[in-house]
This record gives C-alpha cells, sequence and structure tokens, in this order.
C-alpha cells in the first residue's frame, strides 16, 4: 500500500496518511484503521473538500469530525506494510 503521509500542521490529528482517488479518498488513522470516503455515501463536495484538506495537512480530521462521521463507504483494518510517499 502505498500513501501519503498526512502533514499534521497542527500537531494533534490521529489520521496519520491518505490516498486520492478520482471519486473517493482513502484516510489512515494511527490506530491503523482505514476509511473510504466516496461521493455516493459521504458527497462529492465533502469529499473534495477532504481531498484539498489532506493535501493541505491540516484540519482533515476535525472536517471528518464535524461534517461527514459515519457517512464513509467503507472501514478496514489495514495489516500491510505502509509505503508513505516522499513529496
Amino acid at each position: 500500500m502505498t500513501m501519503s503521509r498526512y502533514k499534521n500542521l497542527n500537531r494533534n490529528s490521529s489520521i496519520v496518511g491518505f490516498e486520492i482517488f478520482s471519486s473517493h479518498i482513502d484516510v489512515l488513522f494511527n490506530d491503523r484503521s482505514l476509511y473510504r470516503y466516496d461521493y455516493h455515501l459521504t458527497g462529492m463536495e465533502h469529499v473534495e473538500e477532504m481531498k484539498f484538506l489532506a493535501e493541505r495537512g491540516y484540519g482533515l480530521c476535525g472536517y471528518i469530525q464535524r461534517f461527514v462521521r459515519k457517512r464513509y463507504a467503507k472501514k478496514s483494518i489495514s495489516f500491510a506494510h505502509i509505503n508513505f510517499i516522499v513529496a
């Protein structure tokens, strides 16, 4: 699995990584839970905002907690070794 490392500019996020796709975003948390947020269940506007926040490295966890919470398409636990893309 290859993901981008979340910059965590405010230093208190539980998000460690993300991977952006055309119509969804996968978000990896520090407990190794992996959530997929997609256009269908989460909504295109929310997914696009989450993509922006993920790349910015600030505000994604708060946005998820405030606006999308349980509106994810899929939840799993990642047991795979995760390679982070070096930007």
